[in-house]
């Protein structure tokens, strides 16, 4: 009898650690569920390059992905970058030399895009796979990268999007590039726009100057399942037409649905067949960055630049509900880049300018604001009773959530910090525009 109560507590035990690895697992962009949470103990609250690095990894190339892993391997997308030299770079001076973005622009002859590959308990490198490249391409923003969509880790597949210049699927148990596909998109400024998987569709948001559109690809051959327009915008500037927002997938009064902000219109979509299910026009908002969270019954955006507004819908509506789900709206120091976070009944967010605020997600009234250091791209992360802002010059400023403003703690670190973070085993991992960090005790 004692024998078979030490074999269940051994099974117990076996069970809880194999739970624990799943929860562990961080397969796509803002993790597990596409909200910037994760379930997580013994996180440091400071560190610096001296304190608190289990290790430090430099990456080859530049790209404001995410990292994903499962398995104890970690993964991540770069661009290599040809610079252009020579004629070709006096040429292309020349040509640019009335363009008022020129100071912005990356004078780029060709891009190499890669998936690596690092063990997650040493950060050695293991794999540096080829996916694409690209002659000639477009200039991206200075705030951008040719690599800032997240890929996804769906079992052995790890399904990466670089925007017009391609998506591809990479098998990593064999490092062979399944499929590739051409998803047709003017951004302007480069792509930024994660995707997600359901079952076995990758959506894609396809939100350039030229045209609108959001596709769903089967994820084991690149072919196309369904492909649905946006809703119709006001004016004929490509430029209020573009956006980088990531979907979300939710379950809503019974019904899955896929979230996707855009220029001028929020919009839900079947994510089987693409069919649109609700849609509210937000404003005159485009360019949107942050990804929808959802706060009980309410899913809450941000409309974008010119004047970004924070908009809470109600969810479980059909058709053009517009003028009846809107449950409120903030109209001042709302982020166009960083994602807001949802702890409890308040929603937390920073400007790119480094304002951070709380509001109550019930009522939309703002609790608190506070300046904190810096200038912001990155989504924060709310983990082991914590929440974590990084911004662009390297700093994370770490706060407990509630309804007063309570800084834990300011950290360092070389670089600057573009890419959300993730979270392994009691463990941070931030990745700077060099470097990707294993932040543990």
């Amino acid at each position: 009898m004692r024998k078979l109560s030490q074999l269940i507590v051994a099974a117990l035990v076996a069970m809880a650690t194999c739970v624990s690895t799943h929860a562990a697992e961080w397969r796509q962009f803002r993790g597990p569920d596409g909200q910037g949470h994760a379930d997580a103990k013994n996180l440091p609250a400071t560190w610096s390059e001296t304190e608190n690095v289990r290790w430090k990894t430099e990456i080859p190339g530049r790209g404001w992905s995410s990292p994903v892993f499962a398995d104890k391997s970690i993964w991540m997308t770069t661009a290599v970058e040809q610079l252009l030299t020579g004629d070709e770079l006096e040429k292309a001076k020349a040509t640019l030399a009335g363009n008022p973005m020129a100071k912005q622009l990356s004078l780029v002859g060709a891009v190499t895009f890669r998936a690596i590959s690092l063990d997650a308990a040493t950060g050695k490198v293991l794999s540096n796979v080829e996916l694409l490249q690209a002659k000639n391409p477009p200039p991206v923003h200075s705030l951008n990268s040719y690599a800032s969509p997240t890929p996804i880790l769906d079992g052995n597949l790890l399904l990466c999007h670089f925007g017009e210049l391609g998506t591809a699927c990479l098998d990593t148990y064999t490092g062979q590039v399944k499929w590739t596909a051409k998803l047709p998109s003017e951004h302007a400024v480069g792509a930024g726009s994660s995707p997600v998987v359901f079952g076995d569709v990758l959506i894609v948001p396809c939100d350039g100057t030229d045209q609108q559109y959001v596709v769903g690809l089967n994820k084991l051959t690149g072919k196309e399942v369904w492909k649905t327009k946006r809703p119709a915008m006001k004016g004929v500037v490509g430029d209020f037409h573009k956006a980088f927002a990531s979907p979300l997938l939710v379950n809503a009064a019974g019904r899955d649905q896929v979230i996707v902000p855009g220029a001028q219109w929020v919009v839900a979509y079947d994510p089987k067949t693409g069919a649109e299910i609700w849609k509210v026009r937000h404003g005159e908002g485009f360019s949107n960055v942050p990804c929808p969270v959802i706060a009980g019954d309410l899913v809450c955006i941000c409309t974008g630049f010119m004047q970004p507004h924070l908009l809470a819908i109600k969810l479980g509506g059909e058709g053009d509900i517009t003028d009846s789900h809107i449950a409120w709206r903030i109209s001042k120091q709302v982020p166009a880049m960083p994602s807001p976070v949802v702890v409890g009944d308040q929603i937390y967010y920073v400007t790119d300018q480094g304002v951070a605020s709380s509001a109550d997600t019930k009522t939309g009234e703002v609790v608190w604001s506070k300046r904190i250091a810096g200038n912001y791209s990155a989504s924060p992360l709310f983990a082991d009773g914590k929440i974590y802002f990084g911004n662009q010059e390297g700093k994370t400023t770490v706060i407990r959530p509630g309804k007063e403003y309570d800084e834990v703690a300011v950290n360092t670190l070389e670089g600057r910090h573009m890419a959300s973070p993730a979270v392994f085993d009691e463990s941070l991992l931030l990745r700077t525009n060099t470097h990707l960090y294993r932040i543990g005790k």
